[in-house]
């Protein structure tokens, strides 16, 4: 009888670790999944903020362009009839206002896929945020040993 409850206890034991191995595994790919997503949205945000500077930038020159060609109109609709020296004075503007633009285009080259960065622990945030702490297949709990798991 006490054979049989000591063979029980450790086949019970050996069920108890494997279970226990297997939830762990789970976990781990849970926790690998998370944190594959979560860099996949922070490359995502790097690109994001690539491509608003570059619309911003192009929206700019667009103005600056449609500027340029305002004051070349009224140069020209002043010819002859405006002080020469003030004409002089608004082309050479115009010249220097026209090469500014050019220095600032994004688009005078090509643009190129940019290269991102490996994403920080602090990038990864967001989108571990918005797991439930009590949510095992979450990150969250394990946020503070991303930088080293990274």
């Amino acid at each position: 009888m006490i054979l049989g409850e000591i063979e029980a206890r450790a086949v019970e034991d050996v069920r108890r670790r494997q279970d226990e191995q297997q939830a762990r595994a789970k976990r781990e790919v849970r926790w690998q999944a998370a944190i594959d997503e979560a860099k996949n949205e922070a490359v995502r945000d790097q690109l994001a903020e690539v491509l608003r500077d570059q619309a911003g930038r192009w929206q700019e020159v667009t103005v600056l362009t449609e500027y340029c060609l305002a004051v070349e109109r009224r140069i020209g609709e002043l010819e002859g009839a405006a002080d020469e020296s003030d004409l002089d004075s608004a082309r050479r503007w115009l010249e220097w206002a026209r090469e500014y633009v050019r220095s600032i285009d994004p688009l005078i080259r090509l643009p190129g896929m940019p290269r991102t960065g490996e994403p920080t622990p602090e990038e990864l945030k967001p989108t571990a945020g918005r797991c439930g702490a009590d949510d095992s297949s979450c990150v969250s709990g394990v946020l503070g040993c991303w930088s080293g798991r990274l």
